[in-house]
Parts: C-alpha cells; structure tokens; sequence
C-alpha cells in the first residue's frame, strides 16, 4: 500500500508542478477606451481562471489619460498579479504606458525597447497669459498656462505615487512628466524604474518566479515554473472598437455615411445606400465620442460638407465647393487633438480624403453644367413644336391626337378632320395649335 501511495504522487508530481496558469493579453498602439476595455477583460479571465500572473505584452505610443487610468484603478484591485512587458524590441511604453509600468506589481522590458516622456499633453488651444515680460521672463523657459501646470502637478503626484507603491524610482518618474525624460531598458533596470530586462517571455517568467508581490488582498510569491501560458486574445467588439477608434478610421466612416445619405437622396430607390450611409454615420459618430474631439474642428468639417452639398444642388461656379473643401481641410487637421499620442489625424490621409470630395464635387457640377445645356426632353416645353392630327373637324375647339394620346386642342383657324397643326404653346390640358398649311392656296 505504502508503494503504491508513492507511485501515485509521484505520477502526480508533474502534474501539481504544472498547474500554474499564466494569461497573456497584448496591447499595441494608442491607450483608449477599447483597449482598456480589453485589458480589464483580460483582467477579469484571468481572476475567474485564477490565474498565477498576467502578463500585459506593451507597445504603446500613449493615449488617453482617462482610459489609462480605468486601465490602472482596475490593475491596483486586482487579486491576480499582474508583469507589465514592453515588447519586442523595437517597442515602447511612452506617456500612458509608463504610468502602466510603475502600476504593475512586476515590471519589465525587452532589449532595445524605451519608457518615458510622461508629460500630459493638454487638448485645445492653450497659450501665455497676457502681459509684458521682464527680461527674466524672456530668458527663462515659456510658461504654462494655469490648467497646463495643474494637470502637471496631478500627473506627477499621480506617477509618484505610483511609484512609491511599487518601490520604484520616484525622481526618475516624476522627471518624466515633468520634463519629458526616456529610458532605456537597460538604464530603466540601472536606476531602479523596472525590475528586470527579459528577452522573451520564457525569460520573464523564469526571472518572475519567486518574487513576492503585493496585491490589494495581501502579499503573494510568484511560482511560474512549468507554468501553462494561454493567451487573451480581444473578442470582436473589442477589435471593432479598437479599429474605429482610430481617427482615420473614425473619419473615413463619416464620409462614407454622409456620401451615402447624399447619394440616396440624390438618386432614391432600393435604399442600400441610405441604409449604409446612416450605419456608417453613427458608428463613426459613436467612434468619434471616444475621442478628444475639438469643438471647432467638428464645426468646420459640417461647414465643408454643408457647402459642398450647397454646391451640388445650386452651382455658384465653385465658390461654395472650393469653401467647401477648405473648411473640410482645416476641420480634419483640427478634429482631435494633435498632440495626443496614438490619436493623430496623418495629413497623408486627409489630402486624398479632400482631393476625392473635390472631385466628386466637380463631377457633380459638370453633370448639373451639362444638364443645362440639354434640350428639353420631358414636360409641357418638349410639346411645343410638334406635330399634332385632328380627331374631328375642328372650327375654334376640338380633339386632337397628339403624343399617343388624346388631346382637346384651340386652333385660330377651321381644321378639318386629318389636318396636321404644329403645338404652338400649352395652356393646362389644352394644346393651343396653328395649321401647317395655311398659307399654301394652291
């Protein structure tokens, strides 16, 4: 029996020695609402798996300061520790994501990778205050205005604290969002900003295992060896929402819905263009709300469009759509703010965007130009002119066939039944015709 129990637990070893779980999620690009959406459903698999670690694969130029800090709230209550890694080499974790790294309970990066420049950027229009400066003034660096500093200070007091909880280098960290400074990996493991430099993520965890970390519920020791490493991949809302809100993305679905909704109201029938368009508008219209949306930017893209649309239904030989296009220009250059990290509007973009509408703008005014041109096909104005037989003999009113139909017609002069008259004009229902022959007595 004694050898059999031993049999047993020895078979059962291996199995006890692997029953680790390590998730991995992976986020690459700007911080926003869909990416933090994603990193707390990771957060939450990972808690229900009771996972031994999860492990963030981070490249990222910054992002959104709100989403940025769900992201952390959600990490700093989490039961299940969580390894911040910024990978592959190459990557970053600038502005947002180094305030994920001092958040994390382990923090690490790849070879050839960089960390810093955590200075919150202000979206709008910000300037000096107003006044003479003394030649102090001219000589030292500009100065911020009143709501710059604040978001300043709360950004660094933030990171600071961060970093205190973590037992991190705090001067570095709050140096980083003060004046903007970088690391390296291998400079950030010098001065104590991350706790190692992993190469892969075998590495990460080898080096992870055995460390004790402190979670919101207690202290914990990391035991990854053998561990089983399962991947989080985003569902489709999260891919959805991390595509469109992509401003070019976002941008591109509202000139599509508008387009089709012009387009349909241009030329209506089945509907499939309307019925696009309008998803296309709200679905970038909703994109467009996750966004740091500037107020004039938004305002200018309408005024574009409602020029451009002015010029298609009432040609003002371009004065309309040339307004049109530039308001469209500057609005999108304007629409979110420049200078938020991973939210950029690429000017490659936009010219080819403008230069499309302006096209589709002059095709429209050469269609409405040629129109003009045209004769009249259709109407009482095509009727005029033609030719017209006398159903009847017809002294002053009478009928007469005329378009394959049957027409009450007021002639000057007797026709007889069979004569032929020219349509002289249309008055109503009745056709006010003048005998073709006259004028012939022979």
């Amino acid at each position: 029996m004694k050898r059999l129990l031993i049999l047993i637990c020895a078979l059962l070893l291996p199995a006890v020695a692997a029953a680790a779980t390590v998730k991995v999620a992976e986020i690459r690009g700007g911080i926003s609402p869909a990416s933090a959406a994603y990193f707390l459903r990771a957060l939450d698999d990972a808690q229900r798996a009771r996972a031994d670690l999860l492990v963030l694969r981070l490249d990222t130029p910054g992002g959104l300061d709100a989403a940025m800090r769900e992201m952390i709230q959600g990490l700093l209550a989490s039961p299940v520790p969580v390894a911040t890694w910024v990978a592959p080499a190459g990557a970053r974790a600038a502005s947002a994501g180094t305030y994920l790294l001092y958040a994390s309970h382990v923090a690490a990066m790849a070879p050839g990778t960089n960390l810093g420049a955590a200075t919150p950027v202000a979206i709008g229009i910000g300037g000096e205050p107003p006044g003479a400066k003394s030649p102090e003034d001219k000589a030292a660096p500009p100065r911020s205005g009143a709501m710059e500093k604040k978001a300043v200070h709360d950004a660094a007091a933030y990171i600071r604290g961060l970093a205190q909880l973590r037992g991190r280098n705090a001067e570095w960290a709050e140096r980083a969002v003060r004046e903007a400074e970088s690391l390296t990996a291998e400079e950030a493991h010098a001065q104590g900003v991350i706790d190692f430099v992993a190469a892969d993520l075998d590495e990460l965890l080898r080096q992870a295992d055995g460390r004790t970390v402190k979670l919101a519920v207690g202290e914990t020791t990391l035991a990854l060896a053998g561990a089983a490493i399962v991947a989080v991949g985003p569902n489709w809302q999260e891919r959805l929402l991390m595509a469109v809100a992509n401003p070019n993305v976002a941008l591109i679905l509202m000139m599509l819905g508008i387009y089709g909704l012009l387009f349909e109201f241009y030329t209506p029938g089945f509907g499939v263009a309307g019925i696009v368009g309008a998803i296309c508008l709200l679905v970038g219209l909703y994109a467009l709300a996750m966004l740091p949306i500037n107020a004039v930017g938004a305002l200018l893209i309408l005024l574009g469009i409602a020029l451009m649309v002015t010029e298609a239904f009432m040609p003002s030989f371009g004065a309309f759509g040339i307004g049109g296009v530039v308001a469209f220009v500057a609005g999108t250059l304007m629409l979110v703010d420049g200078d938020t990290p991973g939210m950029e509007i690429s000017l490659a973009f936009v010219v080819p965007l403008a230069a499309t509408s302006a096209l589709l703008l002059g095709g429209v005014g050469a269609f409405a130009l040629r129109s003009r041109r045209r004769p009249v096909v259709a109407g009482a104005e095509a009727m005029v002119g033609e030719s017209v037989v006398a159903l009847e003999n017809i002294a002053a009113e009478g009928w007469v066939w005329a378009h394959g139909e049957r027409w009450h017609a007021r002639s000057a002069a007797p026709m007889a039944q069979g004569a032929r008259a020219r349509i002289r004009a249309v008055d109503g229902l009745t056709l006010i015709v003048e005998t073709e022959d006259k004028g012939d007595a022979s």
